[in-house]
């Protein structure tokens, strides 16, 4: 949007490379989103040094939340503008920054709920919805842009609608939205607070054919002593029952999650209880933080802060014990015909994954790739593309490599049948 804007106004948007302004959008969520901004304007403060930029601009939350503190440390910074504000009518001049084939689509802007550990409303202010006419026009331009998939992103998503129009209308929204997609296959939802999702959103959901059976859906925790603590609006049976609802609507469809460890007053007991709810529930996807201790939280100044060595043995466990499940869903799909979105050409040696494309030990093997299309042709006539299911949001999860003897393009649908699988990503042969 901020790009967006700048080019309207005619500036001239190129590489950093070569640039004469260099702008850092930040982020000041946890501790380590601080630290990575941080990290990137000292970059960009010794380029400038060296003659190689002329003006450093830092923009977003970081700017939002400590903009003074930062000027007096970071002089050679020449403007912090903060977030811009997001207007319930506009439909904002964007410039894509993603690949053609997919563009999100932010609908709301900051959040309703007030979880003691988060820091976002004191950050982004009000909550403010975008009304639907307004989506509506940014959806059908990226429509008819070519844009294969759009993911629907905010802080608070389930919450869209409850300023503008009283009531909780993200499935209002979506059964307006699909109506105008018609090069647009897979409309992601990204971000719906539990206690927010609501009867018909679910059903909208499953009946729809464009909209992705993926629903994120980070619960936090399991134990009511610290969804409590949390603030979170949700017990731990009215949790199970959701699950429930979601999964009796898309037997198919796939749930992320993300829980965290060492909130103040976690007992091992509260930890044992979401150790237990994730093996027994076998979501899908999961993601698993440490605690992280925000400035001007109600969990800040709670007692019972647990150590930072505990907090990360806690994530670690999780995260093991999630391996394990992850694999056995993965290995479930082997056999299964996937509709896949294309990213990208796979690199120059055919059959092989190359070194650091995903995590080591789950490297998908030259003969896994090949074992369909020994049946049908010289495998060396293959080549190897990058995909992504409906059951995988853009750099987030894991990806599905496929072997197919017709070249492909980045923005095409495919039929994947999966041969292997591994932690996080799948392997399989093009069919159709």
């Amino acid at each position: 949007m901020m790009l967006g804007r700048l080019k309207k106004n005619g500036h001239r948007i190129v590489d950093a490379k070569e640039a004469q302004t260099v702008i850092v959008n930040t982020c000041s969520f946890i501790e380590e989103a601080r630290k990575e901004s941080i990290d990137t304007i000292l970059d960009l403060i010794e380029l400038k040094r060296k003659g190689k930029i002329k003006k450093v601009i830092v923009a977003g939350c970081l700017a939002q939340r400590y903009g003074r503190d930062l000027a007096k440390e970071f002089s050679a910074v020449d403007a912090f503008v903060g977030t811009p504000t997001l207007n319930r009518q506009e439909t904002p001049a964007q410039l894509q920054l993603t690949p053609k084939h997919f563009a999100y689509v932010k609908i709301c802007e900051s959040c309703f709920n007030v979880c003691s550990f988060c820091a976002i409303p004191n950050i982004k202010g009000k909550f403010i919805s975008r009304t639907i006419e307004s989506i509506v026009r940014e959806v059908r331009e990226l429509d008819a842009q070519g844009v294969k998939e759009i993911n629907i992103i905010g802080q608070d998503i389930t919450a869209y609608g409850m300023d503008v129009y009283r009531q909780k209308s993200l499935s209002r929204l979506l059964k307006e939205l699909v109506k105008v997609c018609k090069n647009i296959e897979w409309i992601r939802l990204l971000y719906a607070f539990p206690s927010h999702i609501t009867d018909e959103l679910i059903a909208v959901i499953a009946r729809e054919p464009k909209i992705c059976k993926y629903i994120d859906m980070p619960l936090q925790h399991i134990s009511d002593h610290i969804l409590l603590e949390q603030n979170r609006n949700i017990t731990n049976q009215q949790t199970v029952e959701l699950i429930q609802k979601i999964r009796k609507a898309m037997p198919q469809g796939f749930l992320r999650t993300t829980f965290i460890t060492g909130f103040p007053g976690e007992t091992q007991e509260d930890f044992e209880q979401l150790r237990s709810f994730i093996k027994d529930f076998r979501f899908e996807r999961v993601g698993v933080f440490v605690y992280s201790k925000e400035e001007g939280t109600l969990a800040a100044g709670m007692q019972g802060q647990v150590p930072e060595k505990i907090k990360k043995a806690r994530l670690d466990g999780l995260m093991k014990d999630q391996q394990t499940i992850s694999m056995e869903i993965q290995r479930s799909l082997v056999g299964r015909s996937l509709k896949v979105l294309i990213e990208e050409k796979e690199a120059p040696t055919r059959g092989h994954v190359p070194e650091g494309a995903v995590s080591p030990g789950r490297l998908p093997t030259k003969k896994a790739l090949n074992v369909k299309a020994t049946q049908r042709q010289n495998p060396d006539a293959f080549e190897t593309y990058i995909g992504r299911s409906e059951y995988d949001a853009p750099d987030v999860d894991g990806v599905v490599y496929v072997r197919s003897e017709t070249s492909l393009k980045a923005g095409d649908f495919v039929r994947v049948m999966i041969t292997d699988a591994y932690e996080y990503d799948l392997a399989g042969v093009a069919v159709e």
